[in-house]
């Protein structure tokens, strides 16, 4: 295990001028830079390159009254352009930002490209956001125009259009309800790329003009942070940052040109914003919208993506489904699961040490994965994948090694919005389930006195927007990016991650306690789809619990248990006994002191709009010790 205070460099080759990665040209130096992608060293140059090479090529789908519609480069291209255009007509000025309030669509994808083309900043508010938030954010980042969905996001403009007072215009993608709505700061996407088509005709060759003049050290992206420890900041991407990540994923994991991808998380996130804008650009892949994040599950099935990358929950959902519905099977059905698993597990075994798998086991392998395995991948969509990659939270090593054992290759990386999306990642060939993988190629990480892991590389962003105060604070004073993430290095150069700094707990005994490694076996359970552990200068540990809904109440249905509402679901004894029983087992995976004594249920369904969680539905700690403070007193009275 490397020692505090060392450095851990990735001892690769410097990678030779004019790489081919996947018939991506890479002309760079990634201990170095600058860095190019065939040829170009922005994002909106190399989107330019991509519509002109692969023209009528499919670059992505969306459905329309239940059909996958088409929509080839060229389409993309003269989109872009005609917001471009139409933004620089209403007044936009390169290095000015412009919001985005929408959920995951084509237009998200346009308008960002359209505005980094012409030299804005492109910055994406949740849809979860409530409108005080929006004001701030809009506020914050000094953004002249917002683009909104729908009428529901537009209500949340007009709520408090008085507090922004620097925004010019307001931008709707969605007429439906709104087909007599009359306001002079409104207008809709097709009368903004109506006023697009003007200026280009009076404007011939400005378009390409403008994307000339972007340079690598601009700025392109403001993302903001979660505020989980107060008010959201801006952290500013540059096209370097981005165009270093893009390459770091053409050596690692790279995305092929005929790959189908979905796309489903918040794009305002960095995590969905590298896999289905930035990613697919280089790779000239195709991306596919979900309709909605409710329909994500029908539509990875209906796609069967060649790569697929979610965050922990999802993931989580996938394999508890499979869970209670193998559960629900014959009395051959679960026998046939079971030997499935046993023949996947016993293949997985000489994988995980590098041994050839013998002839046996493989033939074993084989046949269960014939009858039963190939079934259960294509019945969640992945019997076409080659790799699904989870990120943005921590995952358990239960539930990888879960899908490894039906035969789906599942990826655990990390990342920061203030490293465009990448640190370490885990590779094909050298993918250690429990670690978070390696440091990402031309990147540093060390390990602080305080266990932080802090990291250097040229993807790190160049600061929180007009706060350089905040920016100080996350940058140590030799220029190391403080991650706030707990870890260590194993003896093979693997980072593993504890747990975050804040969110370690020191009992009433002295004994320091990361917390998310006993939260992580908690969720592998079906019936539990978060946990928070209590236990700072308390005798001992306790936890928060938020139930699966969807799997506790079939477990009631199914044994009769009789209840109302949510709140009296938790309330069953029955269900009490089902998560005791889980708390049980988890508590003798860890020593004394790191067991759970007590639990209560979170009783109120929680969504994305609540405090308590973040767009990516993890459950902020700070927030819920706040505001179940009585819970939690309870457990230690």
């Amino acid at each position: 295990m490397q020692d505090k205070g060392e450095i851990l460099v990735v001892q690769t080759d410097t990678i030779p001028p004019q790489v081919i990665v996947d018939g991506i040209s890479i002309n760079e130096d990634l201990f170095n830079g600058p860095y190019f992608m065939d040829g170009c060293d922005t994002l909106s140059k190399l989107f330019l390159s991509r519509c002109k090479e692969l023209g009528e090529r499919t670059s992505h789908r969306e459905k329309d009254y239940g059909i996958w519609l088409s929509y080839s480069w060229n389409d993309y291209l003269e989109h872009v352009r005609l917001i471009g255009h139409g933004l620089v007509a209403l007044g936009l000025q390169r290095g000015e930002v412009v919001s985005i309030l929408s959920e995951d669509n084509k237009e998200w994808v346009y308008t960002d490209l359209a505005i980094q083309c012409v030299g804005g900043i492109a910055s994406g508010v949740y849809t979860t956001d409530s409108a005080s938030q929006l004001a701030y954010l809009i506020n914050d980042s000094g953004s002249r125009f917002l683009f909104v969905e729908n009428d529901e996001q537009l209500d949340k403009f007009l709520t408090v259009r008085d507090e922004m007072p620097g925004l010019v215009k307001v931008i709707v993608y969605n007429r439906e309800g709104l087909h007599d709505y009359q306001d002079e700061m409104v207008i809709f996407l097709d009368e903004l790329y109506d006023i697009g088509r003007v200026h280009a005709k009076k404007n011939v060759g400005y378009f390409e003009q403008e994307i000339a003049k972007s340079r690598p050290e601009d700025i392109a992206l403001l993302v903001y942070t979660s505020g989980t420890t107060g008010q959201p900041k801006g952290a500013m991407i540059s096209n370097a940052n981005i165009m270093y990540s893009l390459s770091i994923g053409a050596h690692t994991l790279p995305v092929f040109a005929d790959d189908e991808q979905v796309c489903f998380l918040p794009l305002c996130h960095i995590l969905e914003r590298l896999i289905s804008v930035l990613s697919p650009i280089a790779a000239r892949s195709t991306v596919n919208f979900a309709e909605s994040p409710e329909t994500v599950f029908d539509n990875v099935q209906e796609v069967s993506p060649h790569v697929f990358t979610a965050v922990p929950r999802v993931w989580e959902k996938i394999y508890s489904r499979i869970t209670i519905l193998m559960g629900e099977s014959t009395g051959f059905g679960k026998f046939a699961y079971r030997c499935a698993l046993a023949a996947g597990k016993a293949r997985v075994a000489y994988l995980d040490e590098d041994k050839p798998v013998p002839a046996l086991v493989k033939l074993n392998y084989r046949f269960w994965d014939t009858v039963v395995l190939k079934n259960i991948r294509r019945m969640i969509g992945m019997d076409r994948l080659r790799r699904g990659t989870t990120g943005a939270a921590p995952i358990s090593p239960d539930l990888l090694q879960w899908y490894k054992t039906i035969g789906v290759d599942l990826f655990e990386g990390y990342g920061m919005s203030e490293t465009a999306g990448i640190i370490s990642l885990n590779l094909f060939g050298s993918n250690k389930v429990g670690t978070v993988g390696l440091v990402a190629p031309g990147g540093q990480i060390r390990i602080s006195d305080e266990g932080e892991i802090q990291y250097h590389g040229a993807n790190v962003f160049k600061g929180y927007w007009q706060k350089p105060d905040k920016t100080a604070e996350t940058m140590t004073e030799d220029g190391w990016l403080k991650t706030g993430d707990v870890g260590y290095i194993d003896n093979s150069g693997y980072l593993k991650i504890t747990g975050r700094l804040k969110d370690i707990i020191i009992t009433a005994g002295g004994k320091n306690i990361t917390p998310a490694e006993i939260e992580n076996k908690l969720k592998f359970s079906p019936y539990i789809s978060d946990a928070v552990v209590i236990g700072d200068k308390k005798k001992y540990l306790s936890c928060l619990i938020m139930i699966d809904q969807e799997n506790v109440e079939k477990f009631a249905q199914d044994k009769r248990v009789p209840f109302g509402d949510f709140a009296s679901l938790c309330a069953t004894p029955q269900v009490q006994e089902l998560i005791g029983k889980v708390v049980e087992e988890v508590n003798e995976s860890f020593a004394r002191v790191e067991q759970i004594k007590a639990f209560r249920l979170i009783d109120v369904l929680l969504t994305a709009e609540d405090d308590e969680l973040t767009a990516t539905m993890k459950l902020k700690r700070s927030f819920v010790e706040k505001k179940h403070k009585a819970l939690i007193d309870a457990m230690y009275a």
